[in-house]
């Protein structure tokens, strides 16, 4: 069965950080491109960020631009997304998600995606 799953969630304080790992099973990352998405409560999820892992390249929200980072462990096949500089407006589950190929230039709308983790929470709160 193919699944994603992430983890690494939690609560931290404001301007502090957190790594979130998307670990995939059943499959190798290899070929895809991974999204990250963030749904706050009773909002639909917002796309964070994409990783192409054929080319390397990436691309980012406005709103985390130069806060997060996305990698990655080709040992591990493991995706990581590094976040920095946490605010409350981080708050949220964070989802990742598959989609074949290259992240498209509509990245940032879930229904490109194919394949989805079951999310991890993360709070930013004092």
């Amino acid at each position: 069965q193919w699944q994603l799953v992430e983890s690494g969630g939690g609560l931290v304080q404001p301007g502090g950080s957190l790594r979130l790992s998307c670990a995939a099973s059943g499959f190798t990352l290899e070929y895809y491109a991974i999204g990250w998405f963030r749904q706050a409560p009773g909002e639909e999820p917002e796309g964070i960020s994409c990783i192409s892992l054929n080319d390397g390249s990436t691309f980012f929200n406005e709103t985390v631009k130069g806060r997060f980072t996305v990698s990655r462990d080709s040992a591990k096949d493991t995706v990581y997304l590094q976040m920095n500089s946490l605010k409350a407006e981080d708050t949220g589950l964070y989802y990742c998600a598959a989609t074949g190929g290259l992240c498209s230039w509509q990245w940032y709308r879930p229904g490109e995606y194919r394949f989805w983790g079951q999310g991890t929470r993360v709070i930013v709160s004092s």
